[in-house]
């Protein structure tokens, strides 16, 4: 029997899932941070701390993985790798590959090995793979390097935008009262010099309140939402040129809490639209599988086994990672 690992590190926490070549759930673990970018000594012993609880359930030694697959926050570029590949042999892995962990929410958003992934959660990131199996990512740094949004520079739009409504730059603005609730002033102009005064920063849960604005009708929600989906259809268009996806079938899959939670299509909308004249063939759909069996599956994959109709359909309804159910190995 062969055993399989699939490891999500993100910047917040680590899950860790083993299977056999049936697919079934063996062992998991979780741990803390994974992105090596925060810190590397923290990173490999959360990604090890991990590892081994999933290990431990199993009853396994890492020396009898057959395939490990880790999808790593901050496995951006080259200087990246080189940085991530003596990590992970320190750990003791030996037959795995790493990739950014774009790539496995999108293996985890579709039944197709290829295909687009956007994100947008504290930042976004667009990344492919193409049916031949050559991959880009289109940003993922921030908007000095070409990027718009996420919740790290959502939150500053609303701060901005209640400033200029006060300031008479632009028209009033639904956003002012929840953004004065949220961060306890009871005046604009309080909250404008208490935070240059002080040097605050605005809290990221600030980039929440444009969904309800929008519902009610607000131009300067509505607008900096839109923004965002075109933006972010953009990034789609320029993976799918830059891979020649344009007359392939595959999905685009929509990860990150700002796209899966509150969005009503303000968003969404000019992803679809950008998709579909890049390439009719796309299909946007959201991401509702952990991602981390994204990177269970690619560990099968990267072995040559094709994850079968019956184990993606059991898979995919994995949901939140507390909830996987495991099962005893079979000797």
């Amino acid at each position: 029997m062969a055993y399989y690992l699939g490891i999500d590190g993100g910047g917040s926490k680590t899950y860790a899932l083993i299977c056999d070549e049936q697919g079934r759930i063996l062992g998991k673990g979780r741990s803390g941070n994974g992105n090596h970018q925060t810190s590397v000594t923290q990173a490999e012993n959360n990604i090890r701390e991990a590892a081994s609880m999933a290990l431990a359930e199993a009853g396994l030694r890492l020396d009898q993985l057959r395939q490990a697959y880790l999808g790593l926050a901050g496995a951006d570029r080259q200087t990246d790798y080189n940085i991530l590949h003596p990590m992970i042999r320190r750990i003791g892995f030996t037959q795995y590959t790493i990739s950014g962990d774009t790539m496995i929410g999108l293996r985890a958003g579709t039944d197709r090995p290829y295909g687009v992934a956007l994100i947008c959660g504290t930042g976004t990131n667009a990344a492919g793979r193409n049916p031949q199996g050559r991959h880009f990512q289109c940003g993922g740094f921030d908007y000095m390097y070409g990027d718009f949004g996420g919740g790290g520079a959502l939150n500053i739009e609303v701060f901005r935008t209640v400033i200029r409504a006060w300031d008479g730059r632009e028209a009033p603005t639904l956003l002012t009262v929840p953004l004065l609730k949220l961060l306890g002033y009871e005046r604009v102009e309080d909250m404008y010099d208490d935070f240059l005064d002080h040097g605050k920063q605005v809290p990221l849960d600030a980039a929440r309140l444009l969904f309800p604005a929008a519902a009610e009708g607000d131009a300067a929600a509505l607008a900096i939402l839109n923004r965002q989906g075109v933006e972010l259809g953009k990034a789609a268009a320029a993976v799918i040129h830059r891979l020649g996806m344009e007359n392939d079938e595959f999905d685009v899959v929509l990860a990150g809490s700002v796209l899966t939670r509150g969005d009503r299509g303000w968003i969404r909308g000019p992803i679809e639209q950008a998709v579909h004249e890049a390439a009719p063939g796309g299909a946007v759909v959201t991401l509702s599988t952990e991602p981390v069996v994204g990177a269970l599956w690619s560990a099968l994959e990267s072995d040559g086994i094709t994850v079968s109709q019956g184990m993606y359909e059991t898979m995919r309804a994995y949901r939140e990672f507390e909830l996987i159910p495991t099962t005893t190995r079979q000797e």
